[in-house]
């Protein structure tokens, strides 16, 4: 029996089971069915868009109506194949899925990580489009996580923070970790800890860096809010300093924008960290590292982007929201961390009712994952396009097409997502 034939034999089991835990909830469809009550009824086979890369998709009857899940199902023991971040070369931006892989020559892909989308309760800062979570593309660390009080996106399980990732390590094996920032400011007079990289939110009291990875976009919303609460007011204490090869070029009290030099680095501090930057000459000799560090696994991430993790072990994680439903995206991790699973549910208005979190991590369960990631998903009321969508390109295609229906009739630009590669 070929590999194709077993994971198309592990997809149509999968689907089978998923029909007999839907029909034990029977008539619950008509009410109130029990959190990650789902059945599977139409779906497609596998079908292999790429050595170790195949596509289907199938029918959940939930608990508030039907949805339609696409899956890309992804093999990392073929060695042709992988997987990295889709991003649009800076942290500040934002592109559609389908662009995003096109302009990389991948096969297949989905959205990736919720992001700072707007700045309602901060009039006249400008909402930054960069993702919550930490980020590493091909190994180049781009960003770290926001503190916990600045997330967008629903309510995370207990004991779960933004710095939670899926990805892949130098092993090829996907795995859900913790990358928290290491990093240090050393100046003349001290050595500061370094608060954030590249984020649209500092911890109070603290300095981040910004580098050309971050973009055009201001740093003013660095220093707005708190580490508890994302509407709190901005900080009226900043400051900024730029470097240009390790020497303090200039120092400014309110955050700038524009593009920032290879080479270059600016620090923005707030409070206390306002506060060291300030004791800073033009001239100085500061240095800046960083890294990002995994707590569980330890093992070197070549690829990662946040989310939330909704499934270890083949267990649900405690308080995952079974009544709010909507149109999702999530991946799930399987054989050992040997294949990924990547979901998008339909957002036509057939399809619209949706998942919960519960049912999600239920679903991806079912298909074989033993661990499960919630990321970015559904479509805003007052937005005309929606952030779930996963693209594929068929054999001998030369560009991929959107495989679900976005929710708005129209894709919405992201600031990353995971991409499927081919080297065929």
């Amino acid at each position: 029996m070929t590999r194709h034939e077993q994971r198309s034999g592990r997809f149509r089991t999968a689907c089978t089971l998923i029909t007999a835990l839907g029909t034990l909830a029977g008539a619950a469809l008509m009410g109130a069915a029990p959190a990650g009550a789902v059945q599977g009824t139409g779906r497609t086979a596998l079908t292999e868009i790429a050595p170790g890369v195949e596509y289907g998709y199938f029918d959940i009857p939930a608990s508030h109506g039907t949805a339609r899940a696409h899956v890309l199902d992804v093999d990392l023991r073929d060695p042709r194949t992988g997987v990295d971040l889709l991003h649009p070369g800076k942290v500040a931006a934002r592109a559609p899925v389908s662009a995003l892989a096109d302009s990389v020559g991948a096969v297949g892909g989905i959205n990736g990580d919720f992001f700072n989308i707007t700045e309602t309760q901060h009039p006249g800062v400008e909402a930054t489009g960069a993702a919550v979570g930490p980020a590493i593309a091909s190994g180049r660390t781009l960003k770290g996580a926001v503190p916990d009080g600045q997330r967008f996106g629903p309510a995370m399980p207990p004991g779960v923070t933004t710095k939670a990732v899926l990805g892949v390590g130098y092993d090829r094996r996907a795995r859900l970790d913790d990358l928290a920032l290491d990093g240090r400011i050393r100046t003349p007079e001290s050595r500061l800890p370094l608060g954030g990289l590249n984020q649209y939110a500092l911890p109070v009291g603290s300095v981040g860096a910004f580098t050309e990875d971050w973009g055009a976009v201001s740093r003013v919303r660095a220093t707005c809010g708190t580490d508890t609460s994302r509407g709190a007011p901005c900080s009226a204490d900043t400051h900024e300093v730029t470097l240009r090869h390790g020497r303090v070029v200039s120092s400014v009290n309110t955050p700038g924008s524009g593009p920032i030099a290879r080479g270059t680095t600016v620090l923005v501090g707030r409070e206390a960290g306002a506060q060291e930057l300030r004791k800073l000459s033009v001239g100085d000799r500061v240095q800046v590292t960083h890294r990002l560090v995994a707590s569980r696994s330890h093992v070197p991430f070549r690829f990662a982007l946040g989310g939330c993790p909704v499934l270890r072990d083949g267990v649900p994680l405690p308080g995952l929201d079974p009544t709010t439903s909507a149109v999702r995206t999530a991946a799930g991790i399987a054989d050992d961390g040997r294949r990924l699973l990547l979901l998008s549910l339909d957002g036509s208005p057939e399809f619209r009712a949706g998942l919960t979190i519960a049912e999600v991590a239920d679903t991806l369960r079912l298909l074989g994952a033993r661990d499960g990631f919630s990321l970015d998903g559904g479509g805003s009321s007052t937005l005309v396009s929606a952030t779930s969508t996963l693209v594929a390109r068929s054999p001998g295609a030369d560009a991929v097409t959107v495989r679900n229906n976005p929710s708005g009739g129209a894709e919405r630009p992201v600031p990353n997502g995971i991409g499927v590669f081919s080297r065929t």
